[in-house]
Protein backbone atom coordinates (compact mmCIF):
# COMPACT_ATOMS: atom_id res chain seq x y z
CA UNK A 1 0.00 0.00 0.00
CA UNK A 2 1.39 3.40 -0.92
CA UNK A 3 1.99 5.59 2.07
CA UNK A 4 1.46 9.33 2.01
CA UNK A 5 4.69 11.08 2.85
CA UNK A 6 4.87 14.23 4.88
CA UNK A 7 8.42 14.81 3.60
CA UNK A 8 7.69 15.31 -0.11
CA UNK A 9 5.32 17.82 -1.66
CA UNK A 10 1.82 16.66 -2.55
CA UNK A 11 2.18 17.85 -6.13
CA UNK A 12 2.58 15.42 -9.01
CA UNK A 13 6.36 15.08 -8.61
CA UNK A 14 6.07 14.44 -4.91
CA UNK A 15 3.22 12.00 -5.39
CA UNK A 16 5.07 9.99 -8.04
CA UNK A 17 8.26 9.96 -5.96
CA UNK A 18 6.33 8.78 -2.91
CA UNK A 19 4.88 5.86 -4.90
CA UNK A 20 8.38 4.97 -6.17
CA UNK A 21 9.65 5.10 -2.58
CA UNK A 22 6.78 2.96 -1.28
CA UNK A 23 7.79 0.20 -3.70
CA UNK A 24 11.49 0.59 -2.82
CA UNK A 25 10.50 0.18 0.83
CA UNK A 26 8.48 -2.95 0.06
CA UNK A 27 11.57 -4.55 -1.47
CA UNK A 28 13.91 -3.43 1.32
CA UNK A 29 11.54 -4.75 3.98
CA UNK A 30 11.68 -8.28 2.58
CA UNK A 31 15.34 -8.33 3.62
CA UNK A 32 14.72 -7.43 7.28
CA UNK A 33 16.23 -10.03 9.58
CA UNK A 34 17.75 -12.03 6.75
CA UNK A 35 21.33 -13.24 6.83
CA UNK A 36 23.43 -12.83 3.69
CA UNK A 37 23.09 -16.58 3.13
CA UNK A 38 19.30 -16.58 3.49
CA UNK A 39 18.97 -13.53 1.24
CA UNK A 40 21.09 -15.23 -1.43
CA UNK A 41 19.05 -18.45 -1.35
CA UNK A 42 16.73 -19.35 -4.20
CA UNK A 43 14.01 -21.41 -2.54
CA UNK A 44 11.52 -21.20 -5.42
CA UNK A 45 11.49 -22.49 -8.97
CA UNK A 46 12.67 -19.00 -9.97
CA UNK A 47 16.33 -18.04 -10.09
CA UNK A 48 15.52 -14.94 -7.99
CA UNK A 49 16.91 -14.34 -4.53
CA UNK A 50 16.17 -11.46 -2.19
CA UNK A 51 19.68 -10.03 -2.50
CA UNK A 52 19.59 -10.56 -6.27
CA UNK A 53 16.33 -8.65 -6.60
CA UNK A 54 17.78 -5.86 -4.45
CA UNK A 55 20.84 -5.50 -6.67
CA UNK A 56 18.77 -5.74 -9.85
CA UNK A 57 16.34 -2.97 -8.90
CA UNK A 58 19.14 -0.68 -7.72
CA UNK A 59 20.93 -1.11 -11.03
CA UNK A 60 17.69 -0.72 -13.00
CA UNK A 61 16.97 2.58 -11.25
CA UNK A 62 20.48 3.79 -12.04
CA UNK A 63 20.02 2.74 -15.67
CA UNK A 64 16.80 4.74 -16.04
CA UNK A 65 18.33 7.73 -14.30
CA UNK A 66 21.33 7.70 -16.64
CA UNK A 67 19.04 7.38 -19.68
CA UNK A 68 16.98 10.36 -18.48
CA UNK A 69 20.16 12.35 -17.80
CA UNK A 70 21.51 11.20 -21.18
CA UNK A 71 24.74 10.17 -19.48
CA UNK A 72 26.69 6.89 -19.73
CA UNK A 73 25.71 4.22 -17.21
CA UNK A 74 28.77 3.26 -15.18
CA UNK A 75 27.14 -0.08 -14.26
CA UNK A 76 25.77 -0.99 -17.68
CA UNK A 77 25.61 -4.74 -18.12
CA UNK A 78 26.86 -6.70 -21.10
CA UNK A 79 25.60 -10.07 -22.25
CA UNK A 80 28.50 -11.61 -20.31
CA UNK A 81 27.74 -9.77 -17.05
CA UNK A 82 23.92 -9.79 -17.23
CA UNK A 83 23.54 -12.63 -14.69
CA UNK A 84 25.69 -10.70 -12.20
CA UNK A 85 22.91 -8.12 -11.98
CA UNK A 86 20.75 -10.74 -10.23
CA UNK A 87 23.24 -11.93 -7.61
CA UNK A 88 25.82 -10.51 -5.27
CA UNK A 89 29.35 -11.21 -6.42
CA UNK A 90 32.59 -11.41 -4.48
CA UNK A 91 33.03 -8.39 -2.24
CA UNK A 92 29.37 -7.28 -2.37
CA UNK A 93 27.04 -7.35 0.61
CA UNK A 94 23.46 -6.36 1.31
CA UNK A 95 24.56 -3.22 3.21
CA UNK A 96 26.76 -2.25 0.22
CA UNK A 97 23.87 -2.60 -2.23
CA UNK A 98 21.46 -0.77 0.10
CA UNK A 99 23.95 2.11 0.37
CA UNK A 100 24.41 2.16 -3.43
CA UNK A 101 20.63 2.18 -3.95
CA UNK A 102 20.24 5.01 -1.46
CA UNK A 103 22.78 7.07 -3.43
CA UNK A 104 20.85 6.37 -6.63
CA UNK A 105 17.58 7.32 -4.88
CA UNK A 106 19.01 10.63 -3.74
CA UNK A 107 20.39 11.38 -7.20
CA UNK A 108 17.10 10.48 -8.90
CA UNK A 109 15.07 12.63 -6.52
CA UNK A 110 17.41 15.61 -6.99
CA UNK A 111 17.29 15.14 -10.77
CA UNK A 112 13.48 14.99 -10.83
CA UNK A 113 13.26 18.06 -8.60
CA UNK A 114 15.50 19.95 -11.04
CA UNK A 115 13.90 19.04 -14.38
CA UNK A 116 11.78 21.91 -15.69
CA UNK A 117 8.80 19.67 -16.44
CA UNK A 118 7.72 16.05 -16.06
CA UNK A 119 6.77 16.38 -19.73
CA UNK A 120 10.48 16.67 -20.65
CA UNK A 121 11.54 13.65 -22.69
CA UNK A 122 14.59 11.55 -23.39
CA UNK A 123 15.24 8.94 -26.09
CA UNK A 124 15.13 5.23 -25.40
CA UNK A 125 18.14 3.28 -26.62
CA UNK A 126 17.87 0.84 -29.50
CA UNK A 127 16.57 -2.44 -28.07
CA UNK A 128 14.22 -5.17 -29.30
CA UNK A 129 11.73 -4.32 -26.53
CA UNK A 130 11.53 -0.58 -27.31
CA UNK A 131 9.85 0.85 -30.41
CA UNK A 132 12.36 2.45 -32.73
CA UNK A 133 13.09 6.16 -32.20
CA UNK A 134 10.91 6.42 -29.10
CA UNK A 135 11.11 9.12 -26.47
CA UNK A 136 9.49 8.95 -23.03
CA UNK A 137 8.75 11.59 -20.45
CA UNK A 138 10.09 11.93 -16.93
CA UNK A 139 6.57 11.11 -15.75
CA UNK A 140 6.60 7.89 -17.80
CA UNK A 141 9.96 6.92 -16.28
CA UNK A 142 8.69 7.39 -12.71
CA UNK A 143 5.58 5.36 -13.45
CA UNK A 144 7.75 2.68 -15.05
CA UNK A 145 9.88 2.53 -11.90
CA UNK A 146 6.73 2.04 -9.81
CA UNK A 147 5.74 -0.81 -12.15
CA UNK A 148 9.22 -2.37 -12.11
CA UNK A 149 9.62 -2.16 -8.35
CA UNK A 150 6.09 -3.39 -7.63
CA UNK A 151 6.68 -6.45 -9.83
CA UNK A 152 9.89 -7.26 -7.98
CA UNK A 153 8.37 -6.48 -4.57
CA UNK A 154 5.86 -9.23 -5.33
CA UNK A 155 8.67 -11.60 -6.29
CA UNK A 156 10.48 -10.71 -3.07
CA UNK A 157 7.35 -11.32 -1.00
CA UNK A 158 7.04 -14.84 -2.42
CA UNK A 159 10.73 -15.63 -1.91
CA UNK A 160 10.68 -14.32 1.67
CA UNK A 161 7.52 -16.25 2.55
CA UNK A 162 9.08 -19.41 1.10
CA UNK A 163 12.23 -18.93 3.20
CA UNK A 164 10.65 -18.38 6.61
CA UNK A 165 6.90 -17.85 6.32
CA UNK A 166 7.17 -14.09 6.81
CA UNK A 167 4.61 -12.24 4.73
CA UNK A 168 4.46 -8.67 3.52
CA UNK A 169 2.89 -6.21 5.93
CA UNK A 170 3.92 -8.43 8.87
CA UNK A 171 0.86 -10.69 8.57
Amino acid sequence: MAQISTEVPGDERGTLLSFVEAQRTAIRETLLGMSEEQAASRPCASELSLSGVLKHVAEVELGWLRMAQQRPNERKRTQETWNDSFRLVEGESIPDILAFWDEVRQELEAFIAAVPSLDDTFPLPPAPWFPENTKVSMRWMLLHLVEEFARHAGHSDIVRETIDGTRAMGV
